[in-house]
């Protein structure tokens, strides 16, 4: 071979060389570049699933965590952080997150066997995880812990739901209190009717006529009783039915509403002497409503007044005023014995009763009138409250929305 062509082999050679090496960097190139935006899009998918799962996760009404296998959480919904006020718990341990061991107990249970757990918890008032913000007193959750099938075995992941079922209890608590009340209230004249009866039953009891007017009238007195609580009991229903939204509403004057029960109490006020006062600007001031209830409310109110305070001296004032909104503002106080502040918050409870230490033969009132009253307020869209100066004044205030007024 000649040395010119020697030298043009190896040039070639090299020329060659070099278009690999180009062609293996320009590939190696393409490559990263193809390799970063797989990964760019692979951390773009990622970014979109977790944000997706989030907001499904945050749409939840109950409480969502999830804890790893050092029962540390890692995980926490909307309702979870508004559950816990927003306290930092991402990160912490169970037991230093809940307030109250009862709820951890259950999780960590969980956690430590990988078996599913669901329990009902009952704390009071302090030991609710929602802290200072509770305010209902004995507080009620289920917790429902369950390892996921798919996390890794040397860190499990455990998914955690609490539920606030407060409400639930509280209702079922009320309905529970309202039959035990209900039969305690029909019971009582019943045995007393029942005794009269085997009194007059009684060999010779019979023929002692003036006796057997006497036990007569006591058995009607107490049958007479058994007969309101059980109208008084229809008429909660019918108001907590859902019947309400069917009121009778029509235009009436108030003040005759008020003058037909103070016609009806007109001999109770006359023997106690008690004196009851209208506070009317506007005489002729009419309400669109269910004339039936407004009056059960008045009667309620003042018989009320006058049954809790049997002394002489007694004053009544019924009331009303517009509001600035263009409302309505009714009341109803009186200057007696008062209610101690400690049953203020109970009073329009079913069967409540301030005067605990009376007899049977002295408590006069079905326990439901007062209750009666807030739900057939409520049911025209307003709203009662009381307050009570013992002595000096007890008022109830009663507003209403302007829609309640009947047009002139």
């Amino acid at each position: 071979m000649s040395p010119t062509l020697a030298i043009a082999t190896s040039l070639s050679a090299c020329i060659a060389a070099g278009i690999s090496i180009a062609l293996l960097y320009r590939a190696r190139r393409n490559y990263r570049r193809t390799a970063a935006a797989m990964q760019q899009r692979l951390e773009s998918d990622l970014k979109h699933a977790r944000n997706e799962r989030d907001r499904l996760l945050d749409a939840l009404g109950d409480a969502f965590l999830l804890v790893d296998g050092a029962t540390d959480i890692v995980f926490v919904n909307a309702a979870a952080r508004e559950l816990f006020d927003r306290r930092q718990i991402l990160g912490r341990p169970v037991r230093e997150a809940f307030l109250d061991g009862r709820l951890a107990e259950v999780l960590l249970h969980c956690l430590e066997t990988g078996e599913p757990v669901q329990s009902r918890i009952v704390l009071p008032q302090q030991a609710s995880p929602r802290g200072d913000h509770e305010t209902r007193g004995v507080n009620v959750w289920v917790i429902d812990a369950a390892r996921l099938p798919d996390s890794p075995a040397d860190n499990p992941l455990t998914r955690v739901v609490i539920r606030d079922v407060t409400s639930e209890h509280q209702l079922e608590q009320i309905r529970k209190d309202f039959v035990a009340n209900a039969s305690h209230e029909l019971r009582t004249p019943l045995a007393i009717i029942n005794g009269y009866l085997e009194n007059l039953l009684d060999e010779g009891m019979l023929d002692d006529r003036e006796m057997t007017r006497r036990f007569l009238t006591v058995m009607r007195k107490h049958s007479d009783r058994i007969s309101r609580i059980v109208e008084d009991m229809l008429v909660i229903s019918r108001l907590e039915s859902g019947e309400a939204a069917a009121l009778k509403l029509e235009p009436f004057r108030f003040r005759a509403c008020i003058h037909d029960i103070l016609e009806r109490l007109e001999s109770m006020i006359r023997q106690q002497t008690a004196v009851v006062t209208v506070v009317m600007p506007d005489e002729s001031l009419k309400l669109n409503a269910d004339r039936f209830y407004w009056t059960q409310v008045l009667f309620n109110l003042v018989e009320n007044a006058l049954k809790q305070n049997p002394h002489k001296g007694l004053k009544i004032e019924i009331g009303c005023t517009d509001l600035p909104e263009g409302g309505i503002r009714i009341w109803v106080a009186d200057n007696g014995v008062g209610i101690p502040s400690a049953d203020l918050p109970h009073i329009f409870r079913r069967f409540y009763r301030v005067e605990k230490h009376h007899s049977q033969q002295e408590i006069k009132g079905t326990g439901l009138g007062l209750s009666i009253v807030k739900r057939a307020v409520e049911a025209h869209g307003g709203s009662i409250g009381v307050t009570s100066t013992p002595g000096q004044d007890t008022r109830f205030t009663i507003d209403l929305p302007s829609d309640v007024r009947a047009a002139e």
